[in-house]
């Protein structure tokens, strides 16, 4: 399945969900309070992934197991796949896609009038490490809050009107001792959705800095797929 073909949101992130009115600079409830306060906390990160994707057209979702990599404040390292079919490079310059399989690796830049929308959409894979409610404030409206014993899930609404074409919610599921990110979930706009489950996460582990700044290998066949022709 190419990346290109159903954009970023190979790697981001139930049940109905009631808008409840949170507006910018609304107080938020201590929970989300919590949950950010822990960020402040986090520089580096890693877990196991379940990835399931649904398709309207599909009786049974798609699965894939795979491994993510992040250091603050946005750089992350996606593998999908055990040995490793689809890795996703989140660098300074932008995102690197390699499908080592194929020996093909896309380059998304984050520059350009073109890069407008998956700029946009890109700045929803940090979605589970906002730093302060003026971040979370900055990228989403929040629409809905739903408190369990152990469990406490967000519902987000991008503010960006071309990453909402493409990604009109986004939810997040977090455990409510450890304010650790357990799961995201995207809804797309053909009714399709991607969630991500986590697992042995580990907080602030020491990450190679290589793992960022993937080697190409020189028989790879590199391409820009924004690149206007």
């Amino acid at each position: 399945m190419k990346f290109g073909s159903y954009m970023l949101a190979l790697f981001l992130m139930a049940g109905s969900c009631v808008p409840s009115g949170h507006a910018a600079g609304k107080p938020l409830s201590p929970a989300v309070e919590q949950w950010l306060q822990a960020q402040t906390n986090l520089h580096t990160w890693s877990a196991d992934c379940l990835q399931t994707r649904t398709f309207k057209s599909l009786t049974q979702p798609l699965t894939a197991n795979g491994r993510v990599w992040f250091s603050a404040p946005n750089q992350f390292h996606w593998e999908l796949g055990n040995p490793p079919q689809t890795i996703a490079v989140r660098a300074k310059s932008g995102l690197v896609v390699i499908y080592p399989r194929l020996k093909r690796a896309e380059n998304y830049p984050l520059e350009g009038d073109q890069a407008g929308p998956w700029r946009d959409a890109l700045a929803l894979l940090e979605a589970g490490f906002p730093r302060s409610q003026q971040q979370l404030n900055s990228q989403f409206n929040l629409l809905s809050e739903q408190v369990t014993t152990n469990t406490l899930q967000l519902t987000l609404e991008p503010k960006s009107a071309g990453a909402r074409r493409m990604m009109p919610q986004i939810r997040i599921a977090l455990d409510m001792q450890t304010s650790m990110l357990l799961s995201t979930e995207l809804q797309f706009a053909d009714g399709s959705t991607m969630r991500n489950d986590f697992t042995n996460q580990v907080v602030n582990p020491v990450i190679d800095p290589a793992l960022f700044a993937p080697d190409i290998p020189n028989d790879y066949k590199v391409v820009e797929p924004l690149k206007k022709r």
